[in-house]
């Protein structure tokens, strides 16, 4: 399959809705994150350059800077995760005759796994980083363009939870309890951080709007 952000939006729902596996959940919320940092950046770009906001101005170059590496970001992570499953198909596919050859499908499953785990909790950090900088922005943004920076708290805050689902369906098949436990607890911040900075971000904008 191309590269999904090589693909028009059209392309990319019809391959989405389709009964092809890929891209699934964790991609899709990956591309959705980074729907959210767009917004956050394209505030930021409406804000420098403009006389009245011109003491902000380096802060919010600095929130650009950081957030177009937020899409970067994303945009690599969405490939990975489609590679991730790919990788986990292949592990499926492993014969399994022998007990040496179950042992070692059974080690690389959950190798696996782990991996097909480790990306999807690396999408929701940067979604909330994309979060970080949507609160950073939210009081120094360019006031006609601020309920943007609104929309992309909402919608990255939307595509970290979606995310974490891929981590909770595999998290039951991991028998490295240490592991499974230190996930848990990562998404379980992740998860109370983001709605933190997603009603922090979002009552300022509205308090702008008034």
């Amino acid at each position: 399959m191309s590269h999904v952000f090589d693909l028009s939006v059209r392309e990319f729902l019809k391959v989405a809705a389709s009964d092809s596996p890929t891209p699934g959940g964790g991609s899709v919320s990956a591309l959705v994150g980074s729907l959210a940092a767009s917004m956050v950046s394209m505030v930021a770009n409406l804000t420098v350059g403009k006389e009245k906001y011109k003491d902000v101005e380096p802060e919010v170059k600095e929130i650009l800077q950081e957030i177009q590496a937020v899409m970067a970001r994303l945009e690599q992570l969405t490939a990975q995760d489609i590679k991730e499953f790919g990788n986990f198909m292949e592990v499926l596919k492993m014969p399994k005759n022998t007990e040496e050859e179950k042992a070692l499908r059974a080690a690389k499953m959950q190798e696996a796994l782990k991996s097909a785990t480790d990306t999807p909790l690396e999408i929701a950090r940067v979604c909330l980083k994309a979060l970080e900088l949507a609160d950073r922005l939210s009081g120094i943004g360019n006031k006609g363009a601020i309920s943007d920076v609104g929309v992309g708290a909402y919608v990255a805050e939307a595509a970290l939870n979606a995310v974490l689902l891929s981590v909770d369906i595999n998290l039951p098949m991991i028998k490295d309890e240490a592991y499974v436990a230190q996930a848990k607890a990562e998404r379980d911040q992740l998860v109370a951080r983001a709605r933190e900075l997603k009603e922090k971000a979002v009552a300022v904008v509205q308090s702008r709007l008034a």
